[in-house]
């Protein structure tokens, strides 16, 4: 299932290879999110064009809309979107801390109002694993709570001890052929409790282990700190997942501690406000400075965007409300986080990542435009 490469000799960088039932997976990388059976703004034949491995789709979502009968009758998700590589999708446990004003946690699960037209729903281990089965999903997630990071220390136990509980039911579930299942590790930046549960879900051998209650509103030294605090007891052979982040010079950052998958809504979240990433940092495209700029949106990049429009032409599709300008920086956005993660491949497989490391945070300048862009994203996770 997963194949460790290369390990990079001054950093903790990984190359490695997950095969799915839908195809082998190269990391680092990056998973554009399709939290309802699309990336947002860019289609099938793009995300093939930029090389895109495999994609995030959401349970809670999922079920929602179209729902499981739909999606059953249509032979799977798979065959719904037309997309015929991998597929992971997260269990709705995110959904637990980002829909918190219309739920309540129980024993078994969570009790949600639906955000669409306030009817009751319940969503458990059970039940995210069999609507995962149904979404025939490459890789399904078990079901967790994720607390906020400033929530009260005996909130976070709890949290810890319901996804370990969790994640052990969830683990008893029939799953969809050649489906594999990926155990998350909660606690916060508590060393014990990251210790703890880290320790409870390897001892479940799940086919991969990921970092969760990471890019809850936390500032960015504790996200680091949860990472570095569960790293240490995920098993090496297996595929290591951070969730639901982060801007490009983030992941680099985690890739340099060992994290091989990631996913985030920024790149077509903040491309929807006109922003958009280079390897120097964010850029915000309306700008009067834009206004007569006839170069791409980054010089090298080899996006449908860059190799065909001009930031003056994309400002102006802009600040029209233009639906190819939208588009177009998700493109380029996408893009961007994909090449990036091809270029760390490339630096581990040559034993120069720990320079390549240092060379792009170097020149990556956060804005913090971006970072109180990654708050209002919550919801489309």
């Amino acid at each position: 299932m997963f194949e460790l490469l290369k390990t990079d000799t001054r950093t903790k960088a990984r190359m490695g290879r997950l095969t799915t039932a839908h195809g082998v997976v190269e990391t680092p990388v990056y998973m554009p999110v399709g939290t309802q059976g699309s990336v947002k703004a860019i289609d099938p034949r793009e995300l093939h064009e930029m090389n895109t491995q495999i994609i995030l789709g959401n349970t809670y979502h999922l079920n929602l809309r179209p729902g499981l009968d739909v999606i059953r009758a249509a032979g799977g998700l798979h065959k719904f979107i037309n997309w015929h590589k991998p597929i992971l999708t997260d269990s709705g446990g995110f959904q637990v801390f980002s829909l918190a004003k219309i739920r309540k946690i129980k024993t078994h699960g969570v009790e949600f109002r639906s955000h669409l037209d306030g009817s009751l729903l319940f969503l458990g281990p059970k039940e995210a694993m069999e609507i995962q089965r149904t979404l025939g999903s490459d890789i399904a997630m078990v079901f967790d709570e994720c607390p906020p990071h400033d929530a009260p220390a005996k909130e976070q136990r709890l949290a810890v001890e319901r996804t370990i509980r969790w994640a052990r039911e969830c683990r008893e579930q029939p799953r969809s052929d050649g489906q594999l299942v990926f155990g998350i590790c909660q606690g916060g930046s508590n060393p014990a409790l990251r210790e703890e549960c880290a320790k409870a879900i390897v001892a479940m051998d799940f086919d991969g282990y990921a970092i969760g209650g990471v890019s809850v509103g936390e500032p960015e030294p504790e996200m680091m700190k949860a990472v570095e605090l569960a790293e240490p007891h995920l098993p090496a052979h297996k595929a290591r997942y951070a969730m639901g982040l982060g801007t490009p010079a983030q992941m680099v950052e985690l890739i340099a501690r060992g994290v091989d998958m990631f996913d985030c809504v920024l790149p077509t979240r903040v491309a929807r406000n006109g922003t958009a990433y280079t390897r120097k940092g964010a850029i915000g495209l309306k700008g009067a400075g834009y206004k007569l700029d006839f170069g791409p949106i980054e010089e090298g990049c080899e996006c449908f965007a860059c190799r065909h429009f001009t930031r003056a032409y994309l400002r102006h599709l802009l600040r029209a409300n233009e639906i190819l300008g939208l588009r177009m920086l998700s493109v380029h956005n996408s893009h961007m986080y994909i090449k990036v993660m091809e270029d760390a491949r490339d630096a581990i497989a040559a034993g120069s990542f720990a320079d390549f490391h240092r060379e792009f945070i170097a020149g990556f300048v956060p804005s913090q435009r971006i970072l109180s862009a990654r708050a209002a994203a919550k919801l489309e996770r």
